[in-house]
């Protein structure tokens, strides 16, 4: 965000800048999306809904799963968020006390680490690498279990920054340790659509105790309408229950009505989809030839985690600079990883494809 502070301010002073910093898609949410809203508005009283959401968004995302995942999820354990961040703060506040250790992968997306640690929970940070493909295993996750009990573990996949994904039998593995430990596994299924490499599946296939967090911010393009959802085991209803009623009373409402269509844009989704794709391939090409030949495997999201060390070895320096002479807005690694992130940068390909061209090409002549 400070990255899109400083880049907004070139802005606003008339220099171009191409962004790839912030994490949200290019495109606008789909056309059923905009009408549904705007029909809403022309009734003009929008209310509380139940805390749980509205049950015809909670039936339509019941009905996902049974299209996309062939998985049976009643729309009961489904609960409507404002947006995945309350969703995290719900399944911590839910599922743990104060004091709680829970586990993080490293690289990782650093509002886990922030929420966990604003509500007096312990975030254990578990370094992941090439030898295990990025991803927590098992046996990483057991030792640090060993080391001192955790309360719980939470994964993304396809994850942020990298953009990897566990294959199935990695996230089933891991799941099913989770139930022989005793600990809750929290599942973050926020890029699940996007995914250009490999099989994507929900946790819940395996596990039934899985906590699942996803969104319409990513693959719907909706960021800023602040919707998403949770599935959740039935003992954990009531009192996610109980504490959205608290914190926020219910999800937006004309977010919930226009969400339900969604589902039914997927012509107009998979064509944003394909643009991703173009743009991945263009990184994936050009990055390499620029000199960035040490990149994490990018199965997913719409992100290039890149090692910037045959030019820097302060990513956050790099990207200062990248930005004040070059104009493109990339995010520097040190949020993400905090004893490895100074040597890599986070690259978001979720703009337009001649950005995504015009940045390589001055990205080329800047490092020359």
């Amino acid at each position: 965000m400070d990255v899109m502070a400083a880049a907004n301010a070139r802005e606003a002073d008339g220099r171009r800048v191409i962004h790839m910093e912030v994490g949200q898609p290019g495109a606008p949410a789909p056309r059923a999306v905009l009408d549904e809203a705007q029909s809403a508005l022309g009734h003009g009283r929008f209310g509380y809904t139940e805390a749980k959401g509205m049950p015809i968004l909670r039936e339509a995302i019941s009905a996902h799963y049974g299209r996309a995942y062939g998985v049976d999820v009643p729309a009961e354990r489904i609960v409507a968020t404002t947006g995945s961040s309350a969703g995290f703060n719900l399944a911590f506040l839910a599922a743990f006390d104060a004091g709680d250790r829970v586990a993080l992968t490293t690289p990782g997306y650093p509002a886990y680490r922030n929420i966990l640690s604003a509500l007096g929970l312990e975030a254990v940070e578990i370094e992941v690498g090439p030898e295990t493909r990025w991803a927590l295993t098992p046996e990483l996750l057991e030792a640090a279990h060993r080391e001192k009990p955790l309360k719980g573990v939470l994964v993304a996949s396809p994850a942020n920054p990298t953009g990897t994904m566990m294959t199935p039998d990695a996230l089933k593995a891991l799941a099913q340790a989770c139930e022989y430990l005793g600990i809750w596994f929290i599942s973050d299924e926020i890029y699940h659509g996007l995914v250009f490499a490999g099989e994507q599946e929900t946790a819940l296939r395996y596990s039934d105790k899985a906590i699942i967090i996803n969104s319409f911010s990513k693959y719907y393009c909706m960021t800023g309408w602040r919707i998403g959802w949770m599935i959740l085991p039935e003992m954990l209803l009531r009192p996610v229950e109980r504490l959205a009623q608290s914190l926020y009373i219910s999800a937006p409402y004309v977010s919930q009505i226009a969400a339900v269509k969604a589902f039914s844009a997927t012509n107009e989704l998979e064509a944003v989809k394909q643009g991703y794709a173009e743009n991945r391939a263009t990184l994936l090409e050009k990055l390499p030839r620029i000199g960035f030949d040490e990149l994490l495997p990018v199965d997913g999201a719409f992100y290039v985690y890149a090692s910037v060390r045959r030019f820097s070895n302060d990513s956050h320096d790099f990207a200062t600079r990248m930005l004040q002479e070059t104009g493109i807005a990339a995010t520097p690694g040190a949020d993400f990883d905090h004893n490895r992130g100074h040597r890599y940068m986070r690259f978001s390909f979720a703009g337009n494809h001649q950005d995504m061209v015009d940045a390589m090409d001055l990205l080329s002549d800047w490092l020359k």
